[in-house]
């Protein structure tokens, strides 16, 4: 059985291929596993997308036989939801609603903001929203499933030390160095009469749209500072229960009646006018122009002195780093990762090529584990439109470049151990279920697929009309 890892890349391509691409009018059915099909565009689209991916280490791992390895894969997920929906394990849509607005807040990032997505989808991201989630579902009800499945398997410090040692020594992975890093960020806040004059500006804006001397979408190409809707007249597509937006904003607008204008809407990103174009119960367009209050020099030393205080509370051991960046920090990225920097996979390892930040990585490089370093301020081109921001910087840990080994390296050795017994656990899952279920292969489709020869005998006996025996 291939990697579990390898099996789940291969489903978020398939995920995202499906909400990519429109199904051919002369597709062909591969298989059917009781009423779910498997379309050979699916394939197509799940292997285009895989190869896409710029990470060369997944993009490397794409195997020999990837029609087999994917038709595979896809048979199994719909296995498992099939099975989670028979044990009717507990689902909740508010689950697959984050877990939609989190891959899309992922996608966004990896694209380079919502218009660059929006234009590579070829769809909105209300629309791939909604096109993706009949397939996050799935994937959801597989997953769930799977750790059902595997939840008990457990492996002992004898199995990792055979495991560790059936392992050829010159097969060993190398190592480079990784590191541990968290990061307390705080954006300077714009001093109150900066944001007086902000709003004033817009009250006026507000007030010509309305006199009917401009137009609203004519002052967002020439005054609005969101790059992401300023070309297109500051237009989105939005729904009332979606994370993507600020909840600030979403509140404000879906109080707006159709061509009604806000008064200045304070968000995390600046403020705002918000007009409603048009609304059909949960879902709206809207347009919106942002404007963001500069930053002074006086407000970014303000923040520094606060910085500065919050290290030596820190250093005093008044509390603890972690604590400081939940009290301190206002930087939403930092709420989800704990403050932790992260690699593109989401690991909190990293090495030194994955540090994108160029001053970040040359104030690491200059520091030992369990420093802290003096306020640093920074251009945060992320998270605060090119602004001066300030963080502090703590290395928690920093391994030297090695060779695979028990003592440094336990916990990898171990995971790779567990996943070994876990995929054994699930071939033989799948294999005294196959039966259960109703399946059907086109032939053609799994010609040179040994790996499929399990579920093509049950295709073929079905074909007979031989009956299923269910466990």
């Amino acid at each position: 059985m291939k990697r579990l890892i390898l099996a789940s890349a291969l489903l978020f391509s398939a995920i995202l291929g499906h909400a990519q691409q429109q199904k051919m009018l002369a597709d062909k059915i591969l298989a059917q596993l009781g009423d779910n099909i498997i379309l050979q565009s699916d394939i197509d689209n799940a292997i285009r997308d895989y190869k896409r991916n710029e990470d060369p280490a997944v993009s490397s791992s794409l195997p020999p036989d990837p029609e087999c390895q994917f038709l595979r894969t896809f048979l199994m997920r719909k296995a498992l939801m099939i099975q989670a929906q028979r044990d009717s394990l507990p689902f909740s849509d508010e689950d697959l609603n984050g877990k939609l607005d989190n891959q899309i807040r992922y996608f966004v990032s990896q694209a380079g903001g919502r218009e660059q997505f929006e234009q590579y989808a070829g769809k909105s991201i209300y629309q791939f929203r909604e096109d993706s989630r009949p397939f996050m579902k799935e994937k959801m009800l597989a997953d769930n499933m799977q750790q059902k499945i595997v939840s008990s398997v457990k492996i002992t410090p004898e199995e990792v030390e055979t495991y560790y040692n059936s392992i050829p020594k010159d097969s060993l992975p190398y190592y480079e160095s990784q590191l541990e890093i968290s990061q307390i960020i705080m954006h300077p806040k714009a001093n109150k009469d900066v944001e007086d004059l902000i709003i004033e500006q817009l009250l006026g804006y507000k007030k010509e749209v309305e006199g009917g001397k401009r137009k609203f979408e004519d002052l967002v190409k020439l005054y609005s500072q969101d790059p992401g809707s300023k070309e297109n007249g500051g237009m989105y597509n939005i729904n009332r229960l979606s994370k993507q937006f600020d909840p600030a904003f979403t509140s404000a607008a879906f109080r707006l009646k159709e061509g009604q204008i806000s008064p200045p809407v304070k968000s995390a990103f600046g403020y705002h006018l918000i007009q409603m174009v048009s609304r059909v119960g949960d879902d709206a367009v809207v347009r919106h122009l942002l404007l963001i209050p500069p930053i002074s020099n006086e407000d970014v030393k303000i923040t520094v002195d606060s910085m500065t205080t919050v290290r030596k509370m820190i250093l005093d051991k008044k509390l603890t780093f972690n604590a400081a960046v939940n009290v301190f920090g206002n930087d939403e990225a930092m709420k989800y990762t704990g403050g932790s920097y992260t690699a593109p996979d989401g690991s909190t390892s990293v090495t030194y090529d994955q540090i994108q930040d160029p001053e970040l990585l040359k104030l690491i490089k200059n520091m030992q584990p369990g420093d802290i370093s003096e306020p640093q301020t920074f251009a945060d081109q992320g998270n605060n439109h090119g602004q001066a921001s300030v963080r502090l910087v703590n290395l928690r840990s920093k391994s030297e470049p090695h060779r695979e080994n028990l003592k440094d390296d336990y916990d990898k050795v171990a995971a790779k151990a567990l996943q070994i017994k876990q995929e054994k656990v699930m071939s033989e899952w799948i294999k005294s279920h196959i039966p259960t279920f109703y399946v059907h292969l086109d032939k053609n489709a799994t010609k040179g697929c040994p790996t499929l020869s399990e579920w093509q005998n049950i295709s073929d006996d079905l074909d007979k009309g031989q009956q299923i025996v269910a466990n």
